[in-house]
């Protein structure tokens, strides 16, 4: 990527604005990981706790916020979901269940439409935990927890437009998310149970077998003269060529190991490929998931895996970037 030079006035202070705000984001983020007390630890040990779910509402900025928090935690293993709280207010009250515990979000604690879902979250008897930046607020007075993120003041230059307090609102979220994942020793093949579509979930669930390369393998025997087995391997395109003997694999021949061959001898390409090939190629079982067949090619610095099956014979290919 080009990068464009700055210059001017005008240029420069457009940069000093980004690296100050983000610099004050910065501090207000220390101030909050060093203002976190037995509040946090309390409202972690009520989600774990809890057989219920994990309600989070919030207005506005708060909301946005909000539905972030809920696929955070529904993705790492909390079952949590959003709810507006103007539509919770006209009905949606009744997707909650009294052993749910509820995540209130207001920044000063005074937002109106939370307020009002307190007294029926109550009579429920929901357990409420409070996120917000005022400690002396309505919804810190009725939250069974408080998550305070206080800011001294917003980065926006008025004070006034939803910045610092959001950014801190949203670490506290993922501080939260983080917790739960680790007390819940949530793996990365949890993970990928709730990603099946994403890279990691297709990492961790498909299996070799299911991405190998199965016709048209590039097999030669031992006794196939290098310059044979040159045409094998340029039909396939796979840069290598599988040496196998009586059904069992003996080696590979690569495009690496035909430079070398050619440079100690030039009659090379009339050796049988035996004189040339590799040893004891690296395999991975079929039943394997493609995450490991990844590490292998990786850790080996290879760009094909031979597959084979429970008799140990030759299957498939599976190359680096499947």
């Amino acid at each position: 990527m080009k990068l464009r030079k700055v210059v001017g006035t005008n240029d420069n202070e457009i940069l000093s604005s980004g690296i100050r705000s983000i610099s004050e984001q910065a501090k207000a983020l220390n101030s909050l990981s060093a203002s976190l007390d037995a509040e946090f630890v309390y409202a972690v040990k009520l989600i774990l706790e809890n057989s219920g779910r994990l309600i989070i509402s919030g207005m506005g900025k708060s909301g946005h916020i909000g539905r972030k928090m809920a696929a955070s935690l529904a993705s790492t293993g909390t079952r949590a979901f959003f709810v507006h709280p103007g539509e919770a207010f006209h009905g949606d009250l009744g997707m909650i269940a009294p052993e749910d515990i509820v995540l209130l979000i207001s920044n000063s604690g005074e937002t109106d439409e939370i307020l009002k879902l307190i007294p029926t979250l109550k009579s429920f008897g929901n357990k409420i935990i409070g996120l917000h930046g005022n400690a002396e607020s309505t919804l810190a007075k009725h939250s069974d927890v408080n998550l305070i993120a206080r800011v001294k003041r917003e980065v926006c230059p008025h004070n006034l437009a939803p910045t610092t307090s959001t950014i801190a609102a949203m670490a506290l979220g993922d501080a939260l998310t983080v917790a739960l994942m680790e007390q819940r020793d949530f793996q990365p093949h949890d993970f990928a149970r709730f990603h099946p579509g994403g890279s990691l979930g297709r990492r961790l669930l498909t299996s070799v077998k299911d991405v190998m390369k199965s016709n048209g393998l590039p097999v030669v025997t031992p006794d196939t003269l290098v310059r044979d087995c040159l045409f094998v391997m340029t039909k396939s395109r796979t840069g290598l060529a599988i040496v196998v003997d009586r059904n069992k694999i003996v080696g590979t021949l690569t495009d690496g190991d035909l430079r070398r061959a050619l440079l100690v001898a030039d009659d090379a390409m009339m050796h049988p490929v035996k004189d040339y090939m590799t040893s004891s190629p690296v395999t991975i079982h079929e039943n394997e998931k493609l995450a490991s067949a990844e590490d292998l090619l990786k850790q080996n610095k290879i760009k094909a895996l031979l597959v084979v099956d429970d008799e140990e014979q030759l299957v498939g290919l599976v190359e680096y970037n499947v």
